[in-house]
Formats: C-alpha cells, sequence, structure tokens
C-alpha cells in the first residue's frame, strides 16, 4: 500500500491544476475511495482533500512570488472568486496574497513521501471471519468524532437508552458476537481533524427483521471482517488498536476495508479499574 500511496502523491502533483475527484484518485491506484481515504487520513494525519489544498495553496504561494497575477493564480488553482482564494489564503498562511507579493512572504507545505517505519516489531492479533447479511438495532444519534478520552456525547447516548430499548435489544441479539457493541458509520469527510461527524449506534446484531420504532435498523451486507481483540486500560487501549489498524495493518496486508459500519465490544474487569477486553470488528475484502 505505501508504494500506491505514494503514487497517489505523485498523481497529485501531476494533476495540481486540474478538476481532482477522489474516485478518480483512488481508480489510478486501484483501490476503494473509501479504503483510500481512511487509510491516507490515518497515515498522513490529514484529510486527502486538506493535502491537496495545503500544496495548491503552498504552490499559489510560488507562483505570487514569481510575478503572477493574483487573479489569474486564483483561478489556476480551481478558485471562483478572488475573495474566497483571499479567505482561503490567509487560513492557511496567516496573510493575505497581497501582503505575499508586497513582503516577499515564503510559506511552504512540501510534497508528502510515505517510508517504511518499524515500531518496536510488536505484531497484531487478528483474525478473519465470513459474516452473513444481519441487523444493527440500537439507539443511534450524531457525535461529534474523538480519538482520545470518553466521549461524552457517546456516554449520554448510552444513558439514553430505555429499559424497553435494553430488553429489546437483549431478545434481538442472535449473532456473534452476542455483545452490545458500539458501531461507527457515515464519517464526515474531514472527521481526522476532530472537526466532523459520525453516526454512533449502541446496539446488537441480529438477522431478524422484526425490530420496533423504538430502535434503529442499519442493513449490514454480508462480507468479509478482521477482527482486533486487545486487553488493556479502557479506553486507551481500544482507540490505539483502531488507530493501528488502519495506520499499520490495513498499509501490510492484502485487504481493503470498505464502506460499511465497523463495530467495537468491550468487557470490562472487575478486578481492574478501567481494564477491559475489547475487539474491534473492521469489515474488508481482498484486494485485486
Amino acid at each position: 500500500m505505501l508504494n500506491e500511496l505514494n503514487h497517489v502523491i505523485d498523481y497529485i502533483e501531476e494533476h495540481l491544476v486540474d478538476d481532482l475527484s477522489l474516485e478518480e484518485i483512488a481508480n489510478s491506484v486501484r483501490v476503494s475511495d473509501y479504503h483510500l481515504r481512511m487509510v491516507f487520513l490515518y497515515l498522513a494525519g490529514m484529510t486527502l482533500s486538506e493535502y491537496i489544498k495545503n500544496r495548491r495553496l503552498a504552490e499559489a504561494n510560488k507562483d505570487l512570488l514569481q510575478g503572477e497575477k493574483v487573479t489569474d493564480v486564483a483561478f489556476k488553482y480551481g478558485y471562483q472568486s478572488m475573495d474566497g482564494f483571499s479567505r482561503a489564503f490567509k487560513k492557511w498562511s496567516g496573510f493575505l496574497p497581497s501582503e505575499v507579493i508586497r513582503k516577499g512572504i515564503n510559506k511552504s507545505f512540501p510534497k508528502l513521501s510515505f517510508v517504511i517505519t518499524v515500531k518496536g516489531g510488536v505484531s497484531m492479533e487478528f483474525r478473519i471471519e465470513e459474516k452473513p447479511a444481519f441487523n444493527l438495532a440500537g439507539v443511534c444519534k450524531r457525535v461529534p468524532m474523538q480519538f482520545e478520552g470518553v466521549n461524552n456525547e457517546i456516554v449520554k447516548l448510552a444513558m439514553s437508552i430505555t429499559e424497553e430499548q435494553r430488553k429489546e435489544m437483549h431478545a434481538l441479539k442472535n449473532i456473534e458476537p452476542y455483545e452490545v457493541v458500539n458501531a461507527s458509520y457515515d464519517a464526515d469527510a474531514n472527521f481526522l481533524k476532530e472537526e466532523g461527524d459520525l453516526t454512533h449506534l449502541i446496539g446488537v446484531l441480529t438477522t431478524k427483521d422484526e425490530i420496533s420504532g423504538n430502535l434503529a435498523r442499519v442493513p449490514v451486507a454480508a462480507c468479509t471482517w478482521a477482527i482486533f481483540p486487545n486487553e488493556g486500560p479502557f479506553p486507551s487501549t481500544l482507540q490505539s488498536t483502531m488507530a493501528k489498524v488502519y495506520s499499520e495493518w490495513l498499509p501490510s496486508s492484502n485487504y481493503e476495508v470498505i464502506n460499511a459500519p465497523s463495530f467495537s465490544f468491550t468487557k470490562m474487569n472487575p478486578q481492574k479499574k478501567d481494564y477491559a477486553y475489547s475487539e474491534v470488528w473492521i469489515p474488508v475484502r481482498k484486494k485485486d
């Protein structure tokens, strides 16, 4: 996957002044746009669209210093108006384009390059399972994305579950892992910067279709699942495992993630405070 990512970077460089689409970029390396977006986010620490925007503005900075007109530079990099370009440029650099020209200010954003880094040689335990189609049945809401610590909006969601909803979920669950799970899906494109939202569902897996209006129903098609057990301080171990799946396991595996809900479940250890066993379930398919 690292070779593919570096090809993506080269492809972007060759088309900085073109109208790029995520689907077009993904097709250049023959992976799904969803997989590319997720892996790029975790490895680069920014969205693909943010990276393209930063590279374009850095090149715009160079063009301004070389004497090109602000209007020409704005349209060259896809902005429909001077005002839109000026606002974006100032947000990125802290200066207006006219100040760059007047003061000779140079702000850079270098082209990325992905390399292999060995991080302690710790292997990840995982297993691959095929699963038939099922429904996620539970309560859900849009919540802000959060990568560390306890997400208070998810805590509020959990506290909102009524006894009636709990009883129905218990009666519905009839497929492994037979646990109450936390599922995430429909993430905003800029979720890695924790500026966007995703839908979070607390519920169960069921093959039953008779689900009352008290619970949300999310159909999940039959697919392959990569499952990552982990044990340690909660929630940091679970969150660290999720990050490693996207930043370490997926780039080196023969699988790509598909656009379907991922989920996890957690069993707290009654003998150790804030210590738990968890499993992370990621929907995947083998690469072509």
